[in-house]
């Protein structure tokens, strides 16, 4: 459809670039408040972390716009850059535009700013991006502006922004400056149903749309929240082709990419493993895409559709708490729930195994890779050193919370069947 049978006058849904409007949420002023708090600490240095598309981009942006016009603040991305290319980007945004030969002049450059700048009260800024996937080298240089002092307070104020948890990450030794200051960490959360589609009616508006629950009804918003997970990046994508094969308005549903999305794609972590050895990594995909990559470095992590599982997989194929990954010492063992589809590992449905390198698990449609170089043998259960105390505590634990749930599954039905009677004998 065109622009112009929605009655708007620019594409609201724009995939790049900075967006048409920014619509104000909780999560979103929460964030911006934590961002705030972090550069008006004398040592702040904060962690912010949230799965790609849920907006940490935008929120960052409209932070440093927020900012004192004499605050100098740079925003570059840390992925695999060259140390002394990150360390020209952040001194050109500074606003020098210097020609050094080496990492050692550019960073002695950059400490003579930083350190005038604090001197002057007015500490500069500087946010990385893709923090998790910086090399070491340019860590290493992070980690020498980290640790600049000016009359006891810190010279830099700094942020740092992550697709996943970057918890492991700071507790490794090399990091110790970094988690010496760190004054405080930051999860995005999604939007909720209500906030998703006020979301996207806001941006029909500033589209120039003066209706636009008559291209998205409210029972369209509710399915691409559903669809997204509440995260607005995917809201904005979903939506997009939505419209884009709409062949009249309003939206329907049926025009909504129904794949399964992951919620939320957070792990509790508890840092590396006793041995210093690096926690293993499992890769989530979906039809060949990979939708997530997790760091297995807590004692166990929960799989299935609840919101209380540490991943969290929205699919009807998926039961409710699917299956259970447990972490001891070197070893990882693999449990299915009783699961209504099972839960298979290189194609052969189990309901435990020791799992090795490189084994494929299979959740509904989603599969997993699981990733541990030192995992080279299928170690016996009672070999590994997992005690029957061990795995009995662990699916007591799930017990636990199977039992909360319904606990509070029944008092909500309870609740609703007591409202209608209420009703009924009103009437």
């Amino acid at each position: 459809m065109e622009l112009s049978d929605a009655g708007l006058r620019q594409h609201p849904f724009r995939a790049q670039g900075k967006p048409l409007t920014v619509v104000s949420y909780a999560a979103e002023v929460a964030a911006l408040d934590f961002l705030a708090a972090t550069y008006a600490d004398d040592h702040g240095l904060g962690l912010f972390q949230g799965p790609p598309l849920s907006g940490k981009t935008t929120i960052i942006r409209q932070f440093t716009e927020s900012l004192h016009e004499d605050t100098a603040y740079a925003v570059v991305d840390g992925a695999g850059a060259e140390t002394d290319a990150l360390l020209k980007d952040i001194l050109r945004q500074f606003g020098y535009d210097l020609h050094f030969d080496s990492v050692r002049e550019l960073t002695n450059m950059l400490k003579v700013f930083v350190v005038q700048q604090t001197l002057s009260n007015h500490a500069p800024l500087l946010i990385v991006e893709n923090t998790h996937a910086m090399n070491p080298i340019a860590l290493s240089a992070l980690c020498e502006l980290v640790a600049l002092k000016v009359h006891e307070k810190s010279a830099l104020r700094v942020i740092l922004a992550s697709d996943r948890s970057m918890a492991a990450m700071v507790k490794a030794p090399a990091m110790a400056c970094i988690a010496g200051r760190m004054t405080g960490s930051f999860f995005v959360e999604p939007l909720s149903d209500f906030e998703t589609r006020n979301y996207l009616h806001e941006k029909l508006r500033a589209g120039g749309c003066p209706a636009p629950q008559t291209i998205f009804p409210g029972d369209v918003c509710l399915e691409l929240h559903a669809a997204a997970g509440g995260w607005p990046g995917i809201v904005d994508q979903l939506a997009l082709q939505a419209f884009r094969r709409a062949e009249r308005f309003p939206v329907t549903t049926d025009l909504i990419e129904k794949r399964p999305k992951l919620q939320d794609i957070r792990v509790a972590s508890d840092g590396a493993t006793t041995d210093g050895q690096a926690p293993p990594k499992l890769y989530v995909t979906y039809d060949g895409e990979t939708v997530a990559e997790l760091t297995l470095d807590s004692e166990r992590l929960l799989v299935g559709r609840s919101e209380h599982n540490e991943l969290r997989i929205s699919s009807r194929f998926i039961s409710r708490h699917h299956a259970l990954f447990v972490r001891h010492g070197k070893s990882t063992f693999l449990m299915d729930l009783n699961s209504t589809n099972g839960t298979f590992v290189n194609s052969r449905r189990i309901s435990n195994l020791m799992l090795k390198n490189d084994d494929i698990v299979l959740v509904g449609n989603h599969r997993i890779k699981f990733v541990d170089p030192t995992a080279t043998e299928r170690t016996p259960l009672d070999d590994a050193g997992f005690s029957e105390t061990i795995v009995m505590k662990n699916l007591e634990d799930v017990r636990q919370l199977l039992a909360h749930e319904q606990i509070r599954k029944d008092t909500d039905s309870t609740g609703d069947s007591a409202s209608n009677r209420r009703k009924a004998d009103a009437s």
